[in-house]
């Protein structure tokens, strides 16, 4: 084709490429800017230049002069090519030069044309059918009659044209219309179209949501892990301290008895000592032939000790001391025994309210029970004192002073929550019954026999006690983290408490028969108590 010499005419002889910015030598021939510069750049240090194509030398660096009419052969020729490879689908039959779209295309014919043969086939040919332009032209129309396919056999299910119905093989069936029974079939195809779109829809919320369940279960496979690692390190942490406590124990009681038996032994060994002596004494008075020797000793029975069979009994036929009620190795151990047993047993305890909860409740505050001087928070999560005054109306379930309820309540299962101090001023944490008193002093959690709580008093060096029925327990570690866990085990009738430190430090344990509904409840002197989710 033209357009291939074209294309040769206008390659670099350097990079073998289309001219970019061509650029002409006094030899005549050209060349790409950046391929000459290279070329010119690298005989400089030779002191001599050459023609890359005709190798005609030159003394000195050859000047470079833009071609312009080539730049607009090369700009031209570009454009048409890119014309031309934008170019896709049927091109017009009769357009032999170059490809050009095509309009329509004639079953009659067989043949697609552009818009400008499509004018000239219209004025001289009003009689064809005009389609779509379409490259399987002779599939439209029959392949014994060579005429187009214009109905459509419903016994056979083909597509006919007038002479397949009149004399032809499809003669005295029950034709209909191509576009007729086209438009049925895409109403069907349309239908099915629509239940795959919202079988797909559905498919796709299908994929978004268990996507989500997924995204959710590796969440709480990452918080289950650390949960366990934290617990793990928890036991490592109680299980090293009991063992250092026990075997402090053992050292202690081991010097104890040992102290003890040195003190016995030493007593005997007087004793064996005195016996001696007096066993060599009675000897030599039986060795004796003089009598009068013999009978002038003091009596027999002097020789005696008189608290021999005491001591026997007193020390026991082992040198032991459990006749006294000492500590003997077998009681020491027994009690051990079983104080060991006790730990782990608390331990074990505790490492289940701990694990076993699985998620933490969602716990809201009750506005309608908060004291008019404690500003809730509008996801219900903070309690904070407040100096000004909230307008709340009075009623019977309002507390009248610092204290605010869950509107949750808790009549069976392991549940925990988690709460964080902050500010300065004194705080209760805890869980009581609804029938709580809800005005004066014996409203605040701990103080009666339907509440029990946790006590931070910050202004008094950090103290910390549990309370309930006015009865308080002070704590004798400190507590550093402001952040706590309260866990409830309604049927076994547990309600503990924990500093959320690492590793977690349990605080105390209440042990009650509950017989009412527990609600979470607060009580904040100063600063505020956020409840949180997960630590």
């Amino acid at each position: 084709m033209a357009s291939d010499g074209l294309r040769k005419e206008l390659i670099c002889a350097i990079c073998k490429d289309i001219y970019t910015d061509p650029l002409t030598l006094r030899c005549g021939h050209n060349f790409c800017r950046v391929c000459i510069d290279g070329v010119r750049d690298t005989e400089g240090g030779y002191g001599e230049y050459s023609c890359p194509e005709c190798r005609v030398r030159f003394h000195k660096r050859p000047p470079l002069q833009k071609n312009i009419t080539l730049c607009n052969i090369v700009k031209n020729f570009l454009a048409t090519q890119t014309h031309q490879e934008e170019i896709t689908g049927i091109c017009c039959t009769y357009c032999v030069d170059s490809p050009v779209p095509a309009a329509k295309s004639c079953l009659m014919c067989e043949a697609s044309l552009c818009d400008k043969h499509l004018k000239v086939h219209i004025e001289t040919a009003t009689d064809h059918v005009l389609t779509e332009p379409s490259t399987s032209l002779k599939n439209r129309k029959c392949s014994i009659h060579r005429k187009i396919l214009e109905y459509y056999c419903t016994v056979d299910g083909a597509c006919i044209c007038v002479s397949c119905s009149l004399v032809g093989e499809h003669r005295g069936h029950r034709v209909e219309m191509l576009d007729g029974v086209s438009g049925n079939k895409k109403g069907i195809l349309r239908h099915i179209l629509q239940k795959l779109i919202t079988k797909r829809m559905k498919t796709e919320e299908r994929v978004c949501s268990l996507e989500e369940r997924k995204r959710k279960a590796q969440e709480k496979a990452a918080g289950e892990a650390e949960r366990v690692t934290v617990l793990c390190i928890y036991i490592r942490t109680w299980v090293d301290d009991l063992e250092k406590k026990i075997l402090s124990d053992i050292k202690r009681q081991k010097e104890k008895t040992s102290l003890s038996l040195s003190n016995v032994i030493q007593n005997l060994e007087i004793k064996m000592d005195e016996l001696s002596r007096k066993m060599r004494h009675i000897e030599e008075l039986c060795n004796m032939m003089d009598p009068l020797t013999v009978l002038q000793e003091p009596d027999s029975g002097d020789l005696c000790d008189p608290e021999e069979e005491d001591d026997e009994d007193r020390w026991g036929h082992d040198g032991s001391d459990e006749d006294r009620g000492g500590d003997d190795g077998s009681v020491w151990g027994a009690e051990l025994i079983s104080h060991i047993s006790h730990t782990l047993s608390a331990m074990i305890r505790d490492i289940n309210v701990i694990f076993h909860v699985q998620d933490p409740a969602d716990i809201l505050l009750d506005v309608n029970t908060a004291a008019n001087n404690l500003l809730i928070s509008d996801d219900l999560k903070t309690a904070t004192r407040t100096l000004i005054t909230e307008n709340r109306p009075e009623t019977a379930e309002r507390f009248q002073y610092y204290q605010v309820m869950s509107g949750r309540r808790f009549t069976s299962g392991r549940h925990y929550w988690d709460v964080e101090s902050s500010g300065s001023g004194g705080w209760r944490v805890g869980m009581c019954y609804p029938s709580i008193d809800r005005r004066e002093h014996q409203s605040s959690i701990g103080n009666n026999n339907k509440s029990w709580g946790l006590y931070g008093r910050l202004w008094c060096n950090n103290q910390y006690s549990v309370r309930h029925d006015s009865n308080e327990i002070r704590l004798p570690h400190g507590i550093s983290s402001g952040r706590f866990r309260v866990c409830l085990d309604y049927e076994a009738g547990q309600l503990s408490f924990y500093e959320l430190c690492d590793p977690i430090r349990h605080l105390h344990t209440f042990t009650a028969a509950f017989s009412e509904p527990l609600h979470a409840v607060l009580y904040v002197c100063g600063g505020a108590i956020k409840i949180s989710g997960r630590s």
